[in-house]
């Protein structure tokens, strides 16, 4: 085969005899150079006839690119962590009750703390009959009490302290927790044996005091 084009990169060139008894290179293909007489050039892959003069010429052997590095799987962007739920509880603190105790002796519960009102009479005023001889009577200066202090003013018919008063209510307490779960079943045990025999107007009040007691169970005394 020949071959008239000149190819580039040719590993050298070098005199026939040279290399024409040499095994090209690793790698390389030989092309020889055959010039005519009238100065034609040809290229050829064998030996030039004995009219031409002849040089070889190792030519680099074409070689395909070298294979691409085959990348690594992308490994996707892990997902972001899901938000976290916020959560707010607010937890309410149990109701407390209240035992009142009245001047008699007599308890009874409260929601507030506030006892009964109770009226108290004070003596605070008054003139005591005159004494002998028109003297005043002991203790009342020359006149009277008032508040335990000299008192002014005009006597009462019938020589009789003046009485007033002050509205005081009973003491309370509040009560553990547990009695107060207590207290409430008890209560609730009541508020259903009176239903049965209650006036049918008195149903209604009993219904609701009942329903009040039950949520206030269930809120406060972990259910019934």
């Amino acid at each position: 085969m020949r071959v008239r084009l000149l190819l580039p990169g040719f590993l050298g060139l070098l005199p026939a005899m040279a290399m024409a008894t040499e095994p090209p290179p690793a790698g390389s293909v030989r092309i020889y150079r055959c010039v005519a007489g009238n100065g034609a050039v040809t290229l050829q892959d064998a030996p030039c006839n004995g009219a031409h003069r002849q040089q070889v010429l190792d030519m680099r052997r074409p070689q395909d690119p070298p294979p691409r590095p085959v990348a690594a799987p992308t490994t996707p962007p892990a997902p972001p962590p899901p938000e976290r739920e916020v959560r707010i509880v607010t937890v309410q603190p149990p109701q407390p009750l209240y035992e009142c105790i009245a001047p008699d002796g007599e308890r009874y519960t409260s929601d507030d703390g506030v006892g009964n009102p109770r009226w108290v009479p004070l003596w605070v005023g008054g003139y005591y009959p005159p004494g002998p001889m028109g003297s005043p009577a002991p203790g009342s200066a020359g006149g009277g009490l008032q508040g335990g202090r000299p008192g002014h003013g005009h006597p009462h018919p019938g020589g009789a302290a003046v009485a007033t008063g002050t509205w005081v209510r009973d003491a309370c307490h509040p009560l553990p927790q547990q009695e107060v779960c207590a207290r409430l079943r008890d209560r609730r045990w009541e508020l259903v044996r009176r239903y049965n025999s209650a006036l049918q107007s008195e149903r209604q009040a009993l219904t609701r005091e009942q329903r009040g007691i039950e949520a206030r169970l269930g809120r406060d005394c972990g259910g019934y």
